[in-house]
């Protein structure tokens, strides 16, 4: 396969920007021009590689390519950038955190490169943002799959302890007798969203199904735990969160805690940028998660 620059940097912006419009806006071309780009793109690979929807996504033949693509940017970008210093932008760091982790200590830990590195975070929970590394889409993400993505190399992080926590008030309300298997089926509980099973794994424990329990779903980790202080319902919070001095909500069942292994996963590809993002990770998860 014969790869033009030009062409992966075509894909890799209509990916990024959803539509051909607004990519050819980011490339300053025409979107005929981004259209043509991307389907002598398809013709050298053998294959459709983006879904022309909106937003636009790309395919499982355009997975590898989409990876190849942001491989090269950056590598091209850095060379950019050693012969003229003073010229070079900023690199483009695409990552995926998951959100408990963005709320609690990875955003602290990445501050103090914000002026060099451009970040593209993308949130999702832990046991989802892997699939964006396979994807392409990023170049490191924190996780709690321990198998390395094909391409990749994985680094332990820690353990991330939730606790199921509620307001003070919630509690006198729906566990006056103590927290037991009745009173769980009729409490309302806080989700994050559908993909999130920390709550249905504490619940399990408990009960036979989880069919008929309440479900308030509040897919943003600031939002989650204000929803939870505000009574809304019982949910598994991050000790990191709770350490941080929010009195409104407590443990109800502090033997109820579950833990989360976390990694952080990257591409093997030597790049001064990521790397240097990989180890404010990884010194700050080390100096904040249970080991």
């Amino acid at each position: 396969m014969d790869v033009d620059l030009a062409q992966l940097r075509t894909l890799v912006a209509v990916i990024d920007e959803g539509t051909l419009e607004a990519a050819a806006r980011r490339l300053h071309i025409t979107p005929s021009a981004v259209s043509q780009r991307l389907r002598a793109l398809e013709v050298a690979a053998g294959g459709v590689l983006v879904q022309r929807g909106k937003p636009a996504s790309v395919t499982a033949a355009g997975e590898p390519v989409l990876r190849l693509a942001r491989q090269v940017g950056l590598l091209v970008d850095e060379t950019g950038r050693q012969l003229a210093p003073a010229t070079g932008r900023a690199p483009v760091v695409p990552m995926a955190i998951n959100a408990d982790s963005l709320a609690t200590w990875a955003l602290p830990a990445l501050a103090p490169l914000a002026g060099e590195v451009r970040f593209d975070l993308h949130s999702s929970d832990q046991t989802h943002t892997s699939a964006l590394l396979r994807a392409g889409t990023v170049m490191g993400a924190v996780t709690s799959d321990a198998e390395p993505v094909a391409g990749c190399r994985v680094t332990p992080l820690g353990r991330m302890r939730y606790l199921p926590c509620a307001a003070p008030a919630f509690v006198d309300r729906w566990f006056p007798d103590g927290r037991d298997a009745a009173a769980l089926q009729r409490a309302p509980v806080v989700v994050f969203d559908r993909r999130d099973d920390l709550q249905h794994a504490y619940l399990r424990r408990h009960l036979s199904t989880t069919a008929d329990v309440p479900i308030h779903y509040v897919p943003s980790s600031a939002d989650f735990l204000a929803a939870v202080a505000l009574g809304f319902g019982w949910g598994m919070l991050p000790e990191l969160q709770l350490a941080g001095g929010h009195h409104a909500t407590a443990p109800f069942d502090p033997a109820g805690a579950v833990d989360v292994l976390l990694y952080w996963q990257q591409w093997r590809l030597e790049s001064d940028p990521l790397d240097r993002v990989a180890g404010a990770l990884i010194q700050a998860a080390h100096a904040h998660l249970r080991r």
